[in-house]
């Protein structure tokens, strides 16, 4: 008797162990990701908490090949560090982690973390799964060559394309394994450094040169009825719809149910938002089994609209704002939409992303283009970052304009984030269009012109350069002006017919957050007393103490 009590006692003890390593373990797993990478709305900004504090990403996009071989990579991490980047987006490539069928290989992406480790980077990695710049060229070759179980995306001839069909389950089930995988292998190998900040799931996805898939499955979708799940989105947010989804459901009559020509119209542009739907539900199944493994944010990006070019002559059904509607209803497992903006009109772009309370981060944009777009972005629109493309190609890395903007940008960080929270910064952006912009903070406002409209400033060329800069609030009456090719005049806000006037201009910078002021600008510098004055030649930081007068 006492043997089978003694039995039983051990037993017992044996179970109170195995539930306390258990507990420990998961208490531990919890710990960990309670910590993760996260978005959090803080006052007026959604900001990237990273560390248990608000990070904001002086990024760098690597051209889509460079990070496909290891040796190659090791003369391009010093020079991203030069440039003052905090935050590297890298490419994932499925057909290199899942070379044969259920085989995996994450020695490259083991070698991208320790790089970036080394160099004290952040990463963001690029999922190039099913879609990369709409087509399925980086899906493994042993999906590539078996289209009978992996079917592609067909033309309205019947012509097969270099795109897997979303409505394939057989192609979701093979990239939410490889996926799952991945992440899995980033919780092994990366949750407690912490280097990995964001996923993007797929890389613009897009149907072209159709509006929509034509393949049998894709077919039987079209002629079906709206899901449910999208007709019940519409109904509740009736009121809150993009103007474009309000007016195709309107123009169709509202129905509360139908095919997708009775709901939204017969035409291309309903074409558009039926893919845009199943392009979602896809991603969606991809990311929420991702973030199953390990829950760090997730965003997909969009390949943007060309002028005047219609569904079919673009990546059509991608996340792009006028079918934020579809995508919202349709990917609740991702956290944000991101435009990659390689055209001039980058502030109009911006503007369109931040629609419905959309975080706005841009993880591509031309690297020629002046980095004064991420002052801007950053100043009035609260970006969380931003990132040229193909960052390692840029000459001159320890001197050219990402360098010298991004080194300003990092002095300030600590100001911007504190301002996008308590909403008391601004930005500007000009060029041959725009050429002035105002800003209203504090008891003054300032009117920003760009420095070829005053006849003294230098130029360098006859073309006009795009310039700008961020405004920061640090008193009612005291104000930090940074950037570059700007001419500041200042105004009281109230109408007591008073004038502004300058107290005092001091050039510097910022060390580990303390202000050490450089030359007090004075007489021609700020041409008698009449202006603030940022030349075009490089980005520079200005502190400016107001007062007024009658």
């Amino acid at each position: 008797m006492n043997l089978i009590q003694d039995c039983i006692q051990n037993l017992r003890l044996a179970v109170v162990v195995v539930v306390a390593v258990i507990l420990g373990n998961m208490t531990g797993m919890s710990q960990t990701d309670k910590d993760l990478p996260h978005l959090e709305k803080r006052g007026k900004a959604t900001q990237l908490i990273v560390d248990g504090n608000p990070f904001l990403m002086l990024a760098g996009e690597l051209g889509n090949s460079s990070a496909s071989d290891a040796m190659y990579m090791r003369h391009i991490w010093p020079l991203l560090a030069k440039m003052h980047l905090n935050t590297v987006l890298i490419p994932a490539y499925w057909e290199l982690i899942e070379p044969t069928e259920g085989n995996f290989d994450f020695r490259l992406i083991d070698s991208v973390l320790s790089g970036a480790r080394e160099q004290n980077l952040r990463v963001v990695f690029l999922w190039f799964g099913t879609w990369k710049n709409s087509m399925s060229c980086y899906v493994p070759s042993w999906v590539k060559t078996n289209e009978q179980r992996f079917p592609r995306a067909r033309t309205a001839n019947d012509k097969a394309e270099e795109i897997l069909t979303p409505f394939s389950p057989e192609n979701l089930q093979a990239d939410i394994r490889a996926f799952s995988a991945f992440m899995r292998h980033l919780h092994a190998v990366d949750a407690s450094n912490r280097t990995v900040l964001l996923v993007q799931v797929e890389n613009e996805i897009g149907m072209i040169p159709d509006a929509r898939d034509h393949c049998a499955l894709a077919e039987k979708a079209y002629a079906g009825q709206v899901p449910s799940e999208l007709m019940s989105y519409l109904r509740k947010n009736r009121e809150s719809l993009n103007p474009e989804t309000k007016e195709m459901w309107q123009n169709a009559g509202m129905k509360s149910g139908g095919t997708w020509e009775e709901v939204f119209g017969s035409g291309i542009g309903t074409e558009e938002v039926f893919m845009a739907w199943y392009f979602g539900r896809y991603t969606n199944a991809v990311a929420e089994a991702g973030k199953h493994e390990y829950p760090l944010p997730m965003y997909v990006n969009a390949a943007l609209i060309r002028p005047n070019y219609k569904p079919g002559q673009y990546p059509s059904g991608g996340p792009l704002p006028h079918l934020f509607d579809i995508w919202r209803a349709a990917t609740p497992s991702i956290d944000l939409f991101a435009p990659d903006i390689y055209f001039q009109n980058f502030s109009e772009w911006c503007s369109r992303y931040v629609r419905q309370g959309n975080p706005l981060f841009i993880p591509e944009a031309r690297n020629t283009q002046s980095i004064a777009n991420a002052f801007y972005a950053m100043g009035q629109l609260n970006a969380m970052g931003y990132s040229p493309f193909s960052i390692e190609n840029v000459p001159d890395p320890g001197t050219n304009q990402v360098s010298t903007g991004y080194a300003v940008l990092q002095q300030l960080t600590p100001m911007i984030i504190e301002g996008q929270e308590k909403g008391t910064l601004g930005g500007v952006l000009l060029d041959s269009v725009k050429q002035t912009a105002d800003i209203s903070l504090g008891d003054y406002t300032f009117a920003f012109r760009h420095e070829y409209s005053w006849p003294y400033a230098r130029r360098t060329g006859v073309d006009t350069p795009r310039v700008g800069g961020l405004i920061i609030m640090l008193a009612h009456d005291e104000f930090i002006i940074a950037g570059t090719g700007l001419v500041v005049t200042f105004a009281p806000r109230s109408a007591m017919n008073s004038t502004a006037g300058i107290a005092s201009i001091d050039e510097g910078s910022f060390e580990n957050g303390k202000w050490i002021p450089g030359r007090r600008l004075n007489g021609d510098e700020d041409h008698q007393g009449r202006h603030l004055y940022l030349p075009g030649s490089t980005f520079g930081i200005q502190k400016v103490k107001l007062y007024t007068y009658r």
